[in-house]
């Protein structure tokens, strides 16, 4: 299938929109620009994962300018309505979350990070999402990180944004330790097939 043809397709789908109705003008609604926008990021994840395990010789640049060029043509819609508007915001914040860590990865692997550690086999890293990362007061930026990675490891990608993510375990922790008195919470990321999923639970000292 071809990824990038639902945005060829576009323009003739408007035009029949438009026409439909006896030419009847109102406030247009953008979901299916919205869930062709969303379909072709995930499609992007599963393609950067792949070429990270080496699946793929080369990054999927070419999909990644297809989406911003689509971002960019979603930006200037006409007669957006406030809740379309909400929407793009969330997209556009998923595409530059994403667009941040496939560059950082690409740089690790540039530089030579990526294949040393696979050649020396030093200390295991800092955080590992599927090992458990255990937080006691805040979570440290890079654990956020870290759990946020594995969880684009999935065959469902997130659908919100890191900052989001960032929060969401701000306040899971402050639940946690508050209903149970622990001194500190672990988040680790579960692989369950194709699927993973976030559990937390309470440590205990």
């Amino acid at each position: 299938m071809d990824p990038y043809r639902p945005y060829r397709d576009r323009r003739q789908e408007e035009e029949d929109n438009a026409s439909g109705a006896g030419g009847a003008r109102s406030r247009p609604s953008y979901q299916r620009d919205f869930e062709r926008f969303e379909r072709g990021l995930r499609a992007l994840q599963i393609e950067f994962e792949k070429f990270f395990n080496g699946a793929l010789p080369q990054p999927p640049e070419d999909h990644r300018q297809r989406l911003a060029d689509e971002l960019r043509r979603l930006r200037n819609l006409p007669q957006m309505s406030s809740a379309d508007s909400f929407r793009l915001g969330g997209l556009e914040a998923r595409f530059n979350t994403y667009n941040e860590l496939f560059n950082r990865r690409i740089r690790d692997q540039e530089e030579g990070r990526s294949q040393a550690a696979a050649r020396s086999a030093p200390a295991a890293p800092r955080f590992d999402p599927e090992a458990g990362v255990t937080v006691r007061d805040r979570i440290d930026p890079e654990a956020v990180e870290a759990l946020f990675a594995g969880l684009c490891r999935g065959a469902d990608p997130p659908r919100f944004d890191l900052d989001t993510f960032g929060r969401f375990l701000e306040k899971q922790l402050d639940q946690i330790r508050t209903k149970t008195g622990g001194a500190a919470v672990q988040f680790r990321v579960e692989r369950e097939g194709s699927q993973v999923r976030l559990k937390a639970k309470p440590i205990r000292d």
